[in-house]
């Protein structure tokens, strides 16, 4: 599923679906994963049921399923073309308001 068209409900659902997949990969039952994780079941269940969770929770099951390494690229700015660098690169120098001219 590609995320690109989704509602924020379909992103959530994707991600709890995912990561129940994950978990069952890896032969883990809820009870493991949230005692891995330090989280309570009912977190657990209810990030993989709907996908509502904190930023919090999401990265520590992310990190006990051994996944952080997939979120390495999460929000990296993907610089395309020479333009678009050049662009950034405008962006992010400081700039000063002009000066007033004197009377």
């Amino acid at each position: 599923m590609t995320f690109q068209l989704s509602t924020s409900v379909e992103v959530l659902h994707a991600l709890g679906v995912r990561l129940r997949e994950q978990r069952l990969a890896q032969s883990l039952t809820q009870r493991e994963l949230a005692q891995m994780s330090g989280l309570s079941l009912g977190a657990l269940r209810k990030l993989e049921t709907d996908g509502q969770c904190s930023l919090e929770t999401l990265i520590r099951v992310v990190q006990a399923l051994g996944l952080l390494g997939e979120l390495d690229d999460l929000f990296v700015l993907k610089r395309q073309s020479i333009a678009q660098m050049e662009q950034v690169d405008l962006v992010s120098r400081r700039q000063r308001a002009p000066r007033k001219k004197a009377s």
